[in-house]
């Protein structure tokens, strides 16, 4: 057993590595190849208990995920993301659910239901990866990796409702709610008490491996505890995720280079090996249904994927036209002044808003309240057909065939109808979106022109901030060393209109410094990447600047800050 899956660990990693090198889709690949793999005498079969499977892969693809969405992005299109992760969820569920009872009524209605709940979340990261890689507009990229984070807990959440009333219990619709709401709600809770102490470690703790080791732990402590709290476990990973991810800048930037490589090799490992898992058990799950069911059972999954591509843009195009006619109702009345008289009296006086004029305050607050909302036609044709079910859907289906209150037919049902869906949605929408967003010629050049005009009020503000800094470092070393080389701050003058340089230009500040040591002029090269981080951090806090522009920039002080502990590790004793 051990070695079998061991074997299959590292075949399936092979194959992802080699269709991302490829290009190519690199979960179908690997169902693609693990399915005829199947059949082959000496591949092992096996046997992995259905929920502890997805305890072990749900926490921390959840929490890789959710690192990375933006926060502030998050809560400007949380409305859409609200309507797509819990509306559709549920909508998508029914329609599937009633569908697969009259087709196969010995699911029972619940049974069925329970098959609606786990085919209805769609995976976000095929069509993120496609996204990144064709230049999606950030609005849709948002909205996508948003709709993943909330529609699990949703989709779980119908999940063990459905599981309860197979097992014999009665709830009403009111009870329904009741689980929902308690799921949120513990669920949110828990999670932000883990982000806050996690972030506090990660504050006061120096040792990268240490931090990553907590971080990797924190997931599953999360999830378990959630819904140990009868909450929602993938809410509290989101939760926590988000919290942590949103801090990120404000911790030591070891810590940051340290966990990005290490989450992505846990999301490629996770996922190749749950893909390839299904792909080796479908063949036997289609010999135990036996010859007389096998024709309904196909029937059934073809029913569910038609049922599945229809439903998200017959729900996606009237309700982004109704928002979008509500959105423009919201903004008359921002020219009429209405709402913007009774922001100004609430938050003038805050610490984030003081110092705008009225005209300013105006822009930034139909930013924050405005942004992102508006979607085209063209926006929702492509959230329409990035539908694309992944790892979190063959999860549930395993566990859910663990159920005792279902019979054989019902529960090999399941896993067949979820496998035929993921891998149908990934070939159909997968390998068709890319000609998609190409034809509707969608582009971030928007982006693009934005960024540059934030970017350039940022270089104003960071060298202004630096000129501030140097100011009164000079003062500190002159109270020091007496007189200091002019030279040193003349060099750090002409390095702050070109921040983009490396670290070599500490050589030329040291050789420049009589007086300083070089510990010092590390120093005061890593309080002035200090000063430009939290530049960064006050413009995407005031929604002045995008927060994955932010993190490539603070990425890039990072490897400057790498290296200047580098050079300073093997540079040979200096002198005082």
């Amino acid at each position: 057993m051990e070695a079998g899956i061991f074997y299959v660990l590292v075949g399936s990693v092979a194959v992802a590595a080699f269709a991302r090198w490829r290009g190519w889709p690199a979960p179908l690949l690997v169902t693609v190849v693990a399915l005829a793999a199947s059949f082959l005498p000496f591949v092992p079969e096996l046997d992995i208990d259905g929920h502890l499977l997805l305890s072990l892969v749900l926490p921390p693809l959840l929490y890789s995920a959710a690192l990375d969405v933006s926060f502030v992005g998050f809560r400007r299109s949380l409305p859409q993301i609200r309507r797509l992760g819990i509306w559709l969820v549920l909508l998508t569920a029914v329609a599937v659910g009633f569908v697969a009872w009259w087709l196969l009524p010995s699911l029972t209605l619940p049974g069925a239901l329970l098959l609606g709940a786990i085919v209805a979340p769609p995976d976000a990261v095929s069509a993120a990866a496609i996204g990144r890689r064709l230049g999606l507009p950030r609005r849709i990229m948002t909205v996508l990796s948003g709709e993943s984070l909330i529609n699990d807990a949703t989709s779980l959440t119908l999940y063990r409702v459905f599981a309860a009333i197979l097992a014999g219990a009665t709830l009403t619709v009111w009870d329904g709610i009741w689980q929902f709401l308690l799921a949120v709600g513990v669920g949110v809770g828990v999670g932000l008490v883990f982000g806050v102490v996690l972030h506090q470690l990660r504050t006061r703790i120096s040792d990268p491996v240490v931090i990553g080791t907590f971080g990797l732990l924190a997931p599953f402590g999360a999830y378990a505890i959630a819904e140990h709290l009868l909450g929602s476990g993938v809410l509290a990973v989101v939760a926590m995720g988000l919290y942590v991810g949103y801090n990120s800048p404000r911790t030591d930037y070891t810590t940051r280079q340290q966990e990005k490589p290490l989450w992505l090799s846990a999301d490629l490992l996770l996922e190749s090996f749950v893909f390839a898992y299904i792909g080796l058990q479908f063949p036997r799950v289609l010999n135990d249904l036996g010859s007389e069911s096998v024709g309904r059972i196909l029937l059934l999954s073809g029913a569910v994927l038609l049922v599945v591509l229809i439903v998200r843009p017959l729900y996606i195009y009237p309700t982004s036209a109704w928002a979008n006619f509500q959105d423009r109702r919201r903004l008359e009345r921002w020219d009429r002044g209405v709402e913007t008289e009774q922001f100004e009296k609430r938050h003038k006086k805050s610490r984030r808003w003081g110092d705008y004029s009225p005209d300013e305050l105006r822009s930034h607050i139909v930013r924050e309240r405005m942004a992102g909302l508006q979607l085209s036609w063209k926006d929702s044709a492509v959230i329409s057909w990035a539908g694309m079910r992944g790892v979190v859907t063959l999860a549930i289906a395993v566990a859910a065939a663990d159920l005792a209150t279902l019979d054989t037919e019902a529960s090999h049902a399941i896993v067949v109808v979820a496998f035929i869906v993921t891998v149908g949605t990934l070939l159909i929408q997968g390998l068709t979106l890319p000609l998609l967003i190409r034809g509707l010629g969608i582009a971030s050049d928007v982006d693009e022109e934005e960024d540059r005009e934030a970017l350039a009020a940022v270089r104003e503000k960071s060298r202004e901030a630096g000129k501030a800094y140097l100011a009164k470092k000079r003062v500190e070393w002159e109270a020091k060393y007496g007189e200091v080389d002019l030279g040193v701050f003349d060099a750090f003058t002409k390095r702050m209109t070109r921040v983009e340089k490396d670290t070599d230009e500490v050589q030329k500040v040291e050789d420049a410094a009589s007086r300083p040591s070089y510990e010092d002029l590390v120093a005061l090269t890593k309080g002035w990447l200090q000063v430009r981080r939290e530049i960064l951090l006050a413009e995407r806090d005031a929604g002045n600047l995008d927060e994955e522009v932010m993190r490539e920039l603070i990425a890039a002080m990072d490897a400057e800050e790498l290296a200047l502990d580098t050079r300073g590790a093997t540079r040979p004793q200096s002198r005082a």
